[in-house]
């Protein structure tokens, strides 16, 4: 899995439509093999993107939890100490 992609799911507030289209571009690039598709292949590249984005926030919105939702501070804070951890 690309190691840029973030869970989306059960934050408080709900993922934004930006994050899930930076996540389906994330997604997109590492099937593709390329950061930039070319010119050839760009309106494809761009049309999966939004067809992905499209699919992930129809998945946010059916998924269920019971789960209290998590706050996005602290599980960046989490994140940031196991990067100063890991790269200590």
């Amino acid at each position: 899995m690309c190691r840029n992609i973030r869970p989306l799911n059960n934050f408080e507030p709900p993922a934004t439509r930006d994050e899930v289209t930076a996540a389906a571009l994330q997604y997109v690039r590492k099937v593709a093999g390329t950061t930039k598709p070319s010119q050839a292949n760009e309106e494809v590249f761009w049309a999966a993107v939004k067809e992905i984005a499209h699919v992930t926030e129809h998945l946010l919105d059916d998924l269920v939890t019971s789960a209290p939702p998590k706050n996005r501070e602290v599980e960046a804070a989490k994140a940031r100490a196991r990067a100063q951890a890991r790269y200590a």
